[in-house]
């Protein structure tokens, strides 16, 4: 029975990742959900209770992956940032609920995992420049919210420049990122 339960929340949350990845968090339909997932709406609100917890989860879930495969490395966040960039590359769908999470999250709780790992991130960077091992002409927060963009950069363009870019190779766009967040760093 719990093996059936954890299963029925598996497809809850999978099918929630791609509804709010195509449609936002306002778009996203709970029936479209259950139905994609085999399930119905009362398994939603009985696991996450409404449509904001269900987000809460799927980003939840998304942080963590994230947080455990692109682990900060101050001392070397030109690949930090490589790192993040192939996380998105390999992810189609965290990229855009990344983006989405962006234009509509501020109207929902903030993700306990992403707010302890954000200011882990800062205390980390913040070290470093104490340290001298990266330079301190940006804050420690300027220099995270840089290189947390840049690696996000290819996903995050618009139409017409998607149009422009979309024969550059997945190992050059990395390259770029990597490059972009060493020159930062150069005194």
């Amino acid at each position: 029975m719990a093996g059936d339960a954890e299963a029925t929340r598996r497809r809850l949350l999978d099918a929630a990742a791609k509804e709010f990845a195509e449609y936002g968090i306002a778009g996203a339909r709970v029936d479209r959900i259950a139905a994609a997932a085999q399930s119905n709406k009362a398994q939603i609100y009985h696991y996450f209770t409404n449509k904001d917890g269900l987000f809460d989860a799927v980003m939840r879930e998304l942080a963590g992956h994230t947080v455990r495969e692109a682990p900060i490395d101050a001392a070397d966040l030109p690949e930090y940032a490589g790192r993040l960039y192939d996380r998105f590359a390999a992810d189609p769908v965290m990229a855009r609920l990344a983006n989405w999470y962006r234009l509509e999250g501020s109207g929902y709780a903030a993700v306990d995992l992403v707010v302890a790992s954000t200011r882990d991130k800062l205390a980390a960077v913040t070290k470093a420049q104490e340290e001298g091992l990266i330079p301190d002409r940006f804050t420690p927060v300027e220099v995270l919210a840089l290189v947390v963009h840049l690696s996000s950069l290819w996903f995050a363009v618009t139409p017409e420049m998607g149009l422009l870019t979309e024969d550059i190779p997945h190992e050059r766009r990395r390259e770029v990122v990597v490059a972009a967040v060493r020159a930062l760093l150069r005194d």
